[in-house]
């Protein structure tokens, strides 16, 4: 027979039992696109902080994979949830590239949250408002930034060529020794090309909003012309690694990259300190990646919660640019007081802040882009 203090005893490890089995039940769902660093990132750094600000809850993470791909499988998603009528979807957030955020946004998959989380006021770049042509005010945080620039070896280039017009002039006094890898080999190379439109095509402000202007293509012929005879000066790469590789082997001095793989490069060693970048006039693009919540996400609340936490200045210093040598996300003046001045003078002393805001530019809209690579196709390639 039970005496009453082994009963009491009893039911009080059951309440507690019963009591951290309902808290555990509210899984908080978000799904990446982009590599398994992204779904790392989540599982091993952001989903251990929130669990431990937020007793009882559970992220659940899930990648869906590289590039617009991957994106493109979590607006599928929620496209079939739309159309089955559900009342709540089993996305609460996902992290999704540029273009399909505005894709999403366009086919009123998402809510309209960002002046709900405080961190909202923190952004004020225009991939926060437009989405290569689509207007996402409102609806979308960037999760940070990726940025193309030209990187060099300065023990032989002292003075690194600040636009598209000096770079041509370099790769004619010094044939071979600029090299990427054209537009099938990576988007490093696909940027450069951009760029290459923006300075001798038309101007990137017109290209990356719509509406859309066919005719606007027929005049690159001799952007194209001029194209197809500089790079007859280039080495061309395997890749964008295969561009740091061989400037670490000086087989060039001087080419295109993603910034955060050059920067991570240089902190494993395996390019030494003497490459530096230089972002060159008019420009050249990158893209964010979105922080964003469904319409119908079950956990709404939650999800509002979470990405406020990971677009929090701290977050942002710790997370994104620390450990992955990306730009934040937010304004650059709002992550530089939670950075040592060794990792900020890393991040911002070749490529400021301004120089950011005067030639990081958008990639173009979608028909754009098609414009240009068909173009490089058929009229640099052949």
């Amino acid at each position: 027979m039970l005496t009453k203090t082994k009963i009491i005893a009893l039911a009080s490890i059951g309440l507690t039992q019963f009591s951290g089995y309902v808290q555990a039940e509210t899984t908080l769902n978000v799904v990446s696109a982009g590599g398994q660093n992204m779904v790392d990132y989540v599982k091993t750094y952001l989903a251990p902080k929130f669990e431990a600000s937020h007793p009882g809850v559970k992220i659940n993470i899930v990648g869906t994979g590289p590039g617009d791909a991957g994106s493109h499988k979590i607006l599928e998603k929620l496209s079939a949830q739309k159309n089955s009528g559900l009342e709540h979807w089993d996305v609460d957030v996902a992290v999704v590239h540029q273009k399909i955020g505005g894709e999403m946004v366009a086919d009123g998959l998402l809510a309209k949250y960002r002046s709900d989380i405080k961190t909202g006021t923190l952004v004020t770049r225009d991939s926060a408002e437009n989405a290569l042509g689509v207007d996402v005010n409102g609806y979308v945080m960037p999760m940070f930034h990726s940025q193309t620039a030209i990187a060099y070896n300065s023990d032989f280039i002292k003075t690194p060529p600040k636009s598209y017009d000096e770079l041509v002039k370099w790769t004619q006094d010094n044939p071979k020794a600029f090299g990427y890898n054209g537009i099938k080999n990576g988007m490093s190379g696909v940027s450069f090309v951009t760029g290459w439109i923006y300075a001798y095509g038309t101007e990137a402000a017109t290209l990356s909003s719509a509406p859309y202007n066919k005719d606007i293509a027929t005049s690159w012929d001799k952007a194209f012309s001029e194209l197809k005879a500089f790079n007859k000066n280039i080495t061309f790469t395997p890749g964008n690694a295969g561009t740091l590789d061989m400037l670490n082997r000086g087989e060039i001095f001087m080419g295109p990259v993603w910034v955060d793989m050059f920067y991570s490069w240089k902190d494993q060693g395996k390019i030494p300190p003497s490459m530096k970048l230089s972002l060159i006039a008019p420009g050249m693009p990158g893209q964010p990646m979105y922080y964003v919540t469904p319409i119908k996400a079950e956990n709404a609340q939650l999800a509002r919660e979470f990405i406020e936490m990971a677009t929090s200045p701290d977050i942002q210093a710790e997370g994104i640019v620390k450990r992955f040598n990306w730009y934040p996300g937010i304004d650059a003046q709002h992550v530089q007081g939670n950075l040592d001045k060794a990792t900020w003078t890393k991040l911002f002393a070749e490529i400021t802040p301004n120089d950011l805001s005067q030639y990081g530019k958008s990639f173009p809209i979608a028909p754009y882009f098609d414009d240009i690579k068909e173009g490089y196709e058929r009229k640099v390639s052949n």
